[in-house]
């Protein structure tokens, strides 16, 4: 398994990734760096989001960390999965027979080698601490409460 500095944050990415997907239509972050004090990600997007789609995340994110959504795992058979999930930022050799796949409550569900939070209620309040757009790439900096 990958070492998260913070499983906390790793968890908040899991949220940020379906938020946007829900809410902005694009596809989950292709990179992201997760650390205990910042983290962030960035997605194939065609612009910068507004100030009122900024808005709109955090609330999206917190409600779901609100609900003390419970994070667990489920072992899911390989081709299930590749019907069903992204498998590009797997490490070489994560898949076997079977992949491990984390799901938050009924929020979010993805491939994923990393450590986790019980709960999204262990999460504190998140907040988009920056964003910026260059050569069709928006990156998205965040933070979760408690985590300076």
């Amino acid at each position: 398994m990958k070492d998260y500095a913070d499983p906390r944050m790793h968890t908040a990415e899991h949220l940020l990734n379906a938020t946007m997907v829900r809410l902005l239509g694009c596809g989950r972050a292709f990179s992201s760096h997760i650390e205990k004090k910042k983290s962030k990600c960035d997605y194939r997007f065609p612009r910068d989001i507004t100030p009122q789609e900024r808005a709109e995340l955090e609330r999206l994110v917190n409600g779901a960390i609100r609900a003390a959504l419970p994070v667990g795992e489920e072992l899911v058979p390989l081709a299930e999965a590749k019907a069903k999930y992204d498998l590009a930022r797997l490490p070489d050799g994560a898949a076997g027979d079977m992949l491990r796949v984390v799901k938050i409550g009924d929020y979010d569900a993805c491939p994923c080698i990393g450590a986790h939070a019980g709960s999204t209620g262990e999460l504190g309040g998140f907040r988009i601490v920056s964003t910026g757009f260059a050569d069709g790439v928006l990156r998205v900096r965040f933070k979760l409460q408690g985590g300076e």
